[in-house]
């Protein structure tokens, strides 16, 4: 059966080059290494003297420290300088572009959390936060913990309060433990069978006196547990019972929560607060109100049932995935061989004798005989691609690789667009970046999606590890890093 492969990407190219072109080419430029450039900065390393500087898009030191040091971008243009020799060895300290010190150097601690300009600032025993500007947003105390993306709890003597980002303190309320707040809300246990509920302003928002909460991530949909029998139940935010506690295992999805009772799953439904009893082991949420079965030993197929029991597709498809194309709901099913692709009505979209090759956000890339074809669901439309002879198979990438008329490989994007030349002997892909290994005759080299040559066509080999391609040439090794490949879903 063929292994049809969904490159779901957010995005494919940026319109800038990317951040790893640029420090190639800055790095050519001035001769050194160029490292870690984001938002119009880099870092320049020259490893034999140990020292680092601040280098800008266009080459420009903007920064340089007369001895050995370490500098790490921290946020756009704020870094961190730690020293490793002369009278201020060991020091620290938070700096602009240029080099000057926001928090002066000093032999402190810090921590961030992401994408916030915050910094909790540890010295002498005592904690303190500061923005990246180098303001105090929170005096010093005996210790200070971030709470969540937009709290902290700081320590007064022996108790925890809790503060904000603007540094504020926002509730009188003491707490013996630091917590960790998950959608802004929090379980505090009072007891083996009662607790409460906080928001992260400290106040109470639901309290229980007779359960022992287990999960409280769907609230109001509180998942407890009867731990003698290590059942499962549900209540809601007012401790009203809505599923006893007979389930042998609860899992909380967005819109449903699944219960499991004798290998058999019940659905139920947030919005209708009731549960419907499934004749399934496990299910899984398609969309509006389907859901597939998982394959299981005695039955290797899927079926589609609705939220009721209904029987929508019955237990005899090899593949079925939902996916979004143009935002319109979709779904992919595949028996004995033959696929199809439906809309949210279980309509056949695809008109006969054409086979589903990729599938992407907006099109899909489809074969009828010998032709490939971008196809848009939208307005239903054919777009042959002139010059595709083959696609390869089993790669998962927000590209195809696909080989033409003279055997040459290229890549193109989802509207059928070149974006690698065909120029190539062979492309192989990874998925953990956005970098593709290219080879002409026996050497090989990389490049990306914007065609950017990473590294020239002259290496006798490659590889792929944890530290990224490994590239040999002469007997000499370097290492490119993969670049990071968010928002992918990859659903074979």
């Amino acid at each position: 059966m063929k292994n049809l492969v969904f490159v779901l990407f957010s995005s494919l190219c940026i319109a800038q080059q990317t951040d790893q072109y640029t420090n190639i080419l800055l790095s050519k430029k001035l001769g050194k290494e160029v490292q870690s450039y984001s938002k119009g900065y880099g870092i320049i390393v020259d490893h034999e003297t140990g020292k680092s500087g601040i280098v800008d898009s266009l080459g420009t030191i903007t920064f340089t420290y007369p001895y050995k040091n370490e500098i790490t971008h921290l946020w756009k243009d704020r870094f961190i300088l730690k020293v490793k020799e002369g009278e201020a060895k060991g020091q620290t300290a938070l700096i602009d572009v240029n080099g000057k010190e926001l928090i002066p150097l000093d032999n402190f601690k810090f921590r961030t959390w992401e994408n916030k300009d915050k910094l909790i600032y540890s010295k002498s025993g005592k904690v303190a936060v500061f923005d990246f500007n180098g303001k105090e947003i929170i005096p010093f105390f005996d210790d200070i913990q971030f709470a969540s993306e937009n709290r902290f709890f700081v320590k007064k003597d022996k108790n925890w309060v809790i503060y904000n980002f603007d540094g504020q303190q926002v509730s009188d309320r003491e707490f013996k433990d630091n917590l960790r707040f998950y959608k802004g809300r929090v379980y505090l246990m009072s007891g083996a069978r009662s607790g409460e509920v906080l928001d992260n302003n400290g106040k109470t928002i639901s309290t229980f006196s007779d359960h022992y909460v287990e999960d409280i991530n769907g609230y109001p949909f509180i998942i407890t547990k009867n731990e003698a029998k290590n059942k499962y139940g549900i209540i809601d935010e007012n401790e009203k019972v809505l599923e006893d506690e007979i389930y042998d295992q609860a899992f909380v999805g967005r819109e449903y929560i699944y219960l499991v009772k004798d290998n058999k799953a019940s659905i139920f439904s947030k919005a209708e607060k009731k549960s419907y009893p499934t004749d399934f082991e496990f299910v899984s949420h398609l969309f509006n109100g389907m859901f597939k079965s998982l394959k299981d030993d005695k039955n290797p197929k899927i079926a589609v049932i609705r939220t009721n029991g209904e029987t929508v597709l019955p237990k005899e498809y090899d593949v079925i995935e939902a996916f979004k194309l143009r935002g319109e709901n979709y779904l992919y099913v595949s028996k004995d061989g033959e696929e199809k692709l439906l809309d949210k009505d279980l309509k056949s979209v695809l008109e006969e004798d054409y086979q589903i090759e990729k599938v992407f956000f907006n099109n899909l890339i489809v074969k009828k005989g010998d032709t490939f074809y971008t196809f848009s669901p939208k307005d239903k439309s054919y777009t042959p691609l002139k010059d595709v002879a083959a696609i390869k198979p089993f790669q998962s990438y927000p590209a195809v690789i696909c080989k033409n008329n003279e055997n040459l490989y290229g890549m193109i994007d989802e509207e059928g667009k070149q974006i690698v030349p065909f120029m190539y002997d062979d492309i192989v892909t990874f998925t953990s970046g956005n970098e593709v290994v290219v080879q002409k005759g026996d050497k090989f080299g990389v490049t990306n999606l914007k065609n950017e040559p990473l590294k020239d066509v002259i290496y006798d080999k490659y590889s792929a590890d944890r530290k990224g391609l490994k590239l040999t040439k002469d007997k000499t090794t370097e290492y490119l890093s993969f670049s990071s490949s968010e928002n992918k879903i990859q659903l074979d």
